[in-house]
């Protein structure tokens, strides 16, 4: 599972850019590496950049994953780079980013977008996979998700634009319910398509989110 990000446009990174003349840039090892959107080669390109277009760069650094507490490290590392600019560059996730903003004073701007958590299916090919909803229903649909997998998140379905199989929005995608009926009845398990589910309650997961570990749920991993 890698989280799927974008590079934003060099304009628009200049534009949060406009209050300072001193950047320090950080990359992430892992999902954004893997995507080529924010791993070494592409933090130093955009240092290059950055410099072209008169900024100082007082220093980068790659964390091995920006989203967890290597990134603390990684700060601690780099001080004295850190405290001689006015802004951090992050290219990284959202969390990446958040992260790092926890440790720092400095304003911790995003040089990538963040588009959703992907699945591999193959080499190179990510699939939205959780919209981490918080009311899974895969047991009732043969372990393929309907809120990613249909173009308009449908819980009950197919809706009646389907036509051989493929999405009224997207005729080059696989109807989710289609899907979904074909690998139930490979597990001759059709008659949960007759299942009627409710309309998602929003209130089950109030945002911002949160999960707080029982102490004795955290003994077990001692």
């Amino acid at each position: 599972m890698k989280t799927i990000t974008r590079q934003k446009p060099y304009e628009e990174i200049m534009q949060q850019l406009e209050f300072c003349n001193r950047v320090f840039i950080v990359g992430c090892g892992t999902c954004a590496t893997t995507l080529q959107t924010g791993g070494l080669e592409q933090v130093l390109e955009l240092k290059e950049k950055l410099q072209d277009s008169g900024l100082l760069i007082t220093g980068w650094a790659v964390i091995p994953t920006a989203c967890d507490e290597m990134t603390a490290v990684v700060a601690a590392e780099n001080e004295t780079a850190i405290q001689g600019a006015n802004a951090i560059l992050v290219m990284a996730c959202a969390l990446g980013v958040q992260r790092i903003n926890m440790y720092l004073d400095q304003p911790v701007l995003p040089g990538l977008d963040t588009l959703f958590m992907g699945l591999e299916e193959h080499s190179g090919y990510y699939m939205e996979a959780c919209a981490q909803c918080g009311q899974c229903v895969l047991g009732y649909t043969a372990g393929i998700c309907p809120v990613t997998a249909c173009h308009k998140g449908l819980l009950n379905g197919p809706c009646g634009g389907t036509n051989r199989g493929k999405c009224e929005v997207d005729q080059d995608r696989d109807c989710a319910f289609t899907l979904i009926y074909n690998r139930l009845k490979e597990q001759n398990r059709l008659e949960l398509m007759k299942y009627y589910h409710p309309p998602r309650n929003a209130q089950v997961l109030p945002r911002p989110r949160v999960k707080i570990l029982d102490p004795k749920e955290m003994e077990q991993w001692v």
